[in-house]
């Protein structure tokens, strides 16, 4: 059974015996919308577009003398397995956009301020072994303070 998402209309193939004749709450996996579905409805539209379909089969084969196919209007719900519940996988597809880029961006401004604030706090020892590293760290602290003025100017 192919459900529709009414939200996103994002199309489904879901086992019909997950869902019972009373209906269910179903949620969509891609736009997380919950609305409640009910069985019964759905396979009455699909009967119904089917016997529409015979209905001007019927009076095109009258009217142009043209046999027509007959359409099983039977469903193979039969056919299907016990399992109460089905997990339905779900393949987003992968978008770069410009709002994944600038998160990427915050995410290296804070790992660079984990490393400034964690060489400074091993600073002693490190002076020891790089001599120059006092000059480069307090440069770096600077820079810190001068991205902190720029964002505050920009709220």
């Amino acid at each position: 059974m192919i459900i529709t998402c009414v939200n996103c209309n994002k199309k489904f193939n879901v086992n019909s015996d997950l869902i019972p004749e009373d209906g269910r709450t179903i949620q969509c996996g891609s736009c997380n919308h919950l609305w409640f579905f009910k069985k019964n409805l759905k396979e009455k539209l699909e009967i119904q577009k089917i016997q529409e379909t015979k209905i001007i089969e019927e009076q095109l084969s009258d009217d142009t003398k043209i046999t027509s196919k007959t359409i099983n209007t039977k469903n193979n719900f039969n056919k299907t397995s016990k399992k109460k519940s089905e997990i339905i996988k779900y393949q987003h597809k992968k978008k770069f956009s410009f709002s994944t880029f600038l998160s990427y961006i915050i995410v290296a401004i804070i790992s660079f301020c984990a490393l400034i604030i964690l060489i400074d706090t091993f600073k002693s020892p490190l002076y020891n072994i790089f001599p120059g590293l006092e000059l480069i760290l307090y440069s770096l602290f600077e820079t810190l303070k001068d991205i902190q003025l720029f964002i505050k100017d920009l709220i």
